[in-house]
């Protein structure tokens, strides 16, 4: 096949300035290369090589090959100076060039492979069901109490299981890692550092209410009754036990109640409603609703014993308030105390006007001072957004500029993030140093949320160190910031052993705009394969089927896609055990016909101060 000799001639010159960059970043970054740990001698070495190949605009030379045809793209991550080098000696034979001589020991595809399996293997362990993809799960406060559930997911394919340092307490995070480590030593114990996680503030309870609410699917058809526990104060329900709700009653007709026992009521609504005594346990009982009931103090309870032909008339004795929720509009008005107070919804009079608006506080009101008139904000990983339009000294004024139609719903200790505000802050917050003792004695990974840069990283190595703390440390990219600087990150990062890397989808797509969320989770995923790390997809991955036990297309679609990352992690929800199942499904039968491409490589923008 003849190829034109000018063009080859031109790639053959665009592949030597390549090369020659190469050569100049390994001499510029020598230091770095020279810390990292010995496993990653090679890997930290070809990042570098990647780092060289992007700082051009390589989709050009893509191009031209493909416009001659020529069957080789140079573009592999994982080997970047061996294909180079091959394919230099291509262009050099199809132009009757002598090659020269390259005596150095280059990293070949086979080896690459080898060190990426490795790297993955030591971080996530033997992954089940001949997948190549692992499957990380979020574990539920009822993984601490309900080993049934934890044996469910094990068998169902979790490798490695995630425990937030955001939620619950140590008593909860052991009591969930020994009935893990019980059932399956080897399942990896991974822990999430809270980090600098900027959440809104108590909200003042609502209404003594209970909503009982059997599970159905987006169809509305019932799936399994709500479970209702009804005993005397005091008397918890038994551990481990699915609860829906749980109603305080009078003991006195708790010993005459037998199965098949029913209790007829009216609820707040004025809707007949109906719970069938299903069993007795530990001084209370259980019932079951198939329909949806609001129960309040007021609520009559109509008790039918011996085959309903005898009934009692009882009440309610005491119920915990309804979760309280803020409903916020296109067009509201919010405001953010920078002091602890209780939040509240609108006050409206009797016209319907706004006499105050609602108002909520932030758990860490000091990074509020920083924030300008204009600047976006969002609410509870984006489901709700606005714009700052004034400063105060106590308290900001928020327009509210995106929710949904009906209104979006406001709760406590949802995430503020504020992509375009100064937010000053760096290394580990007070309770990251705690439970990083806690993690360094329990768990095989620390998740390092919030990492910004390598002087961040720098300070959790330290600090394992004071611990003599062998863990492996997955860096969770969640801000623009973090992305800029990933490969300096990655590189100081790399003086550890093992490390991985944790797309934070939610955090990084409102960070980072929704317009570029896309290309910059593609970038992540290149820059990982270059550096040989694993990747974990993460954030929202069958979200809906999680929560509400059917799935979209669109996130089937993306569930199959992060079939090109080494793990996919799952968050908490009513139907999780069905999620993973399905996901385990999707990525054995999408790794039959799907493997890491190559991609068009415009030239990449990165902080170059590594």
């Amino acid at each position: 096949m003849h190829y034109p000799e000018k063009k080859l001639q031109v790639i053959s010159g665009v592949i030597d300035s390549v090369i020659d960059k190469i050569l100049e970043f390994e001499s510029k970054y020598k230091v770095q290369l020279d810390n990292v740990h010995p496993n990653y001698t090679q890997s930290a070495r070809n990042l570098i090589h990647y780092l060289a190949l992007r700082s051009f605009d390589i989709s050009d030379l893509q191009e031209k090959l493909d416009e001659i045809g020529l069957p080789i793209s140079p573009e592999s991550k994982n080997s970047i100076y061996h294909r180079l080098l091959n394919f230099k000696t291509i262009l050099n034979s199809l132009l009757n060039i002598d090659p020269p001589a390259h005596e150095d020991i280059h990293l070949t595809n086979k080896e690459a492979k080898i060190i990426q399996h490795r790297n993955s293997q030591v971080i996530f362990g033997t992954i089940k069901n001949k997948r190549e993809t692992a499957i990380m799960i979020t574990q539920p406060t009822e993984a601490a109490t309900d080993k049934n559930f934890v044996e469910s997911l094990l068998k169902l394919g979790m490798d490695c299981a995630r425990i937030n340092c955001a939620h619950d307490d140590e008593i909860v995070w052991k009591q969930i890692i020994n009935n893990i480590k019980e059932i399956e030593n080897e399942c990896k114990i991974a822990m999430d550092l809270a980090g600098l996680k900027i959440r809104t503030g108590k909200i003042t309870p609502g209404a003594k209410v209970i909503h009982i609410r059997p599970k159905r699917n987006m169809l509305g058809k019932l799936v399994a009754p709500a479970r209702v526990w009804l005993a005397p104060k005091g008397i918890e329900p038994p551990k481990g036990k699915q609860v829906d709700a749980v109603i305080t009653v009078n003991e006195k007709w708790i010993n005459k109640s037998e199965k098949g026992s029913t209790i007829v009521f009216m609820d707040a609504r004025g809707k007949k409603r109906k719970i069938i005594i299903d069993e007795k346990e530990n001084n209370g009982i259980w019932g079951l609703c198939n329909k949806s009931a609001f129960v309040t103090i007021e609520t009559v309870l109509n008790v039918f014993f011996e085959k309903n032909t005898t009934f009692e008339v009882h009440s309610v004795h005491d119920l915990e308030p309804l979760e309280a929720i803020i409903f916020l509009s296109n067009g509201d008005l919010l405001r953010l105390d920078k002091e602890p107070i209780s939040g509240n919804p609108a006050v409206l009079d009797d016209d319907g006007n706004i006499v105050e608006i609602a108002h909520i506080s932030s758990t860490s009101p000091e990074f509020l001072n920083n924030v300008q008139v204009g600047d976006p904000i969002f609410f509870d990983d984006g489901k709700i957004g606005g714009t700052v339009i004034e400063t105060h000294p106590k308290y900001l004024i928020i327009e509210i500029t995106n929710a949904k139609k009906k209104g979006g719903k406001l709760r406590a200790d949802k995430g503020i993030n504020l992509p375009s505000s100064k937010i000053d802050f760096r290394g580990l917050t007070d309770k990251d140093k705690k439970d990083l003792k806690f993690i360094a004695k329990n768990a095989d990974i620390v998740n390092f949320s919030f990492v910004n840069n390598k002087e961040d990283v720098a300070a959790l190595l330290e600090e394992l160190k004071k611990l003599n703390a062998n863990l492996g440390i997955v860096l969770k990219i969640e801000t623009s910031e973090a992305f800029r600087n990933l490969p300096s990150i990655l590189l100081k990062a790399m003086e550890n052993y093992p490390i991985g890397v944790m797309i934070a989808r939610g955090d990084l797509a409102i960070e980072t705009g929704w317009k570029n969320f896309a290309i910059i989770q593609e970038e992540i995923i290149q820059i990982c394969d270059a550096a040989h790390l694993p990747d974990i997809w993460a954030t929202q991955v069958l979200e809906n089927l999680t929560k509400k036990g059917i799935p979209t297309r669109a996130e089937i679609t993306d569930a199959a896609m992060a079939q090109r990352a080494t793990c996919v992690m799952l968050n908490k929800g009513p139907y999780l055990e069905q999620t993973v199942k399905m996901l385990d499904q999707i990525l054995c039968k999408m790794q039959r016909i799907q493997n890491k491409k190559g991609a068009l490589l415009p030239q990449l923008e990165f902080n170059e101060n590594l």
